[in-house]
């Protein structure tokens, strides 16, 4: 789950920029999303790497496995 690191939950999180890699046209190969926190105005980016098969994170969001807090 992706959430914001400032406020430790997603319900704030708004979508800003999304891209989705083709390789050949067919297989993804990249996602990459930008996120804005409306509560703090926090932002961060999300990328997934299909050839790495890893995730990523940067800036005020993070990933974690865990259920949110209520905010």
């Amino acid at each position: 789950m992706i959430t914001c690191a400032n406020c430790e939950t997603p319900q704030f999180l708004q979508i800003t920029q999304s891209r989705v890699y083709f390789e050949d046209g067919e297989m993804i190969n990249e996602i990459s999303e930008t996120y804005e926190c409306t509560l703090c105005e926090g932002t961060g980016q999300y990328v997934y790497d299909e050839d790495r098969d890893e995730a990523t994170v940067s800036g005020d969001v993070e990933l974690t496995k865990e259920r949110p807090k209520q905010a």
